[in-house]
């Protein structure tokens, strides 16, 4: 006998800040949201220590423990918060079609896809071990924790060089770390790195290993063009080599940019497909801060509320 399918008004794909914001404000709203929180419940927050810019929080809070108080206050509105991944979406229906762990088919008027993005790593094991522990992905979460320090970062686009000026502000020294003897960056951009007296670029240059036990004391570099070795002593190390937008299972039927970022209408949360909004790292490349994926999610839960109402669902 086949499982019946769940017909939900409001479903959430996806925790962190921009997932349950969306489902406090849904709750509120009386939508009776479900969430389905993806392996990662309470997305890259959960990876990261000391959160000190979240207003709310003047001494600061780890990033598990803000993760689990949004989580308890989305439930305390009715949030019906389940463990799941959704594998499989039809959006050409309505409602629209949603598989959970390739076996579970359930069924919603609007959906709110949070996903979020996950940062690129290059792939070292002593940057997992010390994910955290002086190695990050962001230097505007973090670079504040390593002011009057020297620090490096390694990527070669606009965003690594807005990192790596960002840094430069705070840090006694920044060492930027190019794999080939030119940046992709923007010229601009380029020929602003190379006049902060503070940035040194090592061009053609791979990291080999962060060096350090409980943190971080050095990075090991490689000249890819000489072999010579070096151990640069650090403090932090920032990785600035992209983010991956986890939006591969909407594809098929929302409108993604050439990085697989998902496209909102301009000014809102709105997607291509009518009843579909989108929040969070999941369709914002520029800002990736908690606070404004929260603030994006309130703007999906608005805009649902709105739509389930103008349709007649609600």
């Amino acid at each position: 006998m086949e499982e019946a399918v769940e017909k939900f008004s409001c479903l959430i794909i996806g925790s962190g800040p921009a997932g349950y914001t969306a489902a406090i404000y849904a709750a509120r709203a009386n939508l009776k949201p479900v969430m389905y929180t993806g392996l990662q419940q309470g997305g890259q927050l959960m990876n990261t220590t000391d959160v000190e810019n979240f207003p709310g929080y003047p001494k600061g809070v780890m990033g598990p423990e803000m993760m689990e108080e949004f989580r308890q206050q989305a439930e305390r509105f009715g949030t019906d918060i389940r463990f799941g991944i959704a594998t499989k979406v039809d959006f050409s229906t309505s409602p629209k079609k949603v598989w959970i762990d390739d076996t579970k088919l359930v069924e919603a008027d609007a959906v709110i896809l949070a996903t979020g993005a996950e940062a690129k790593w290059l792939g070292l094991p002593s940057e997992q071990r010390l994910n955290g522990s002086g190695v990050s992905a962001c230097a505007v979460c973090d670079g504040f924790f390593y002011r009057n320090t020297d620090v490096a970062i390694v990527g070669a686009g606009d965003t690594a060089c807005e990192e790596a000026m960002y840094l430069s502000k705070l840090c006694t020294k920044v060492h930027m770390l190019i794999r080939r003897g030119e940046m992709r960056a923007s010229k601009i951009m380029v020929d602003r790195v190379l006049q902060v007296p503070n940035i040194e670029v090592h061009w053609n240059t791979d990291t080999e290993e962060i060096l350090g036990e409980t943190g971080v004391e050095a990075v090991r570099v490689v000249n890819n063009k000489t072999g010579v070795r070096t151990d640069i002593p650090i403090k932090g190390f920032f990785v600035a080599i992209g983010h991956q937008p986890n939006s591969a299972v909407f594809k098929d039927y929302i409108d993604t940019d050439e990085q697989g970022y998902v496209v909102t209408k301009k000014g809102t949360a709105s997607t291509n497909v009518e009843g579909v909004f989108a929040c969070g790292d999941l369709q914002d490349k520029i800002y990736r801060q908690a606070v404004t994926a929260a603030g994006t999610g309130c703007m999906a839960a608005l805009e649902s509320e709105r739509w389930l109402s103008e349709h007649g669902l609600i």
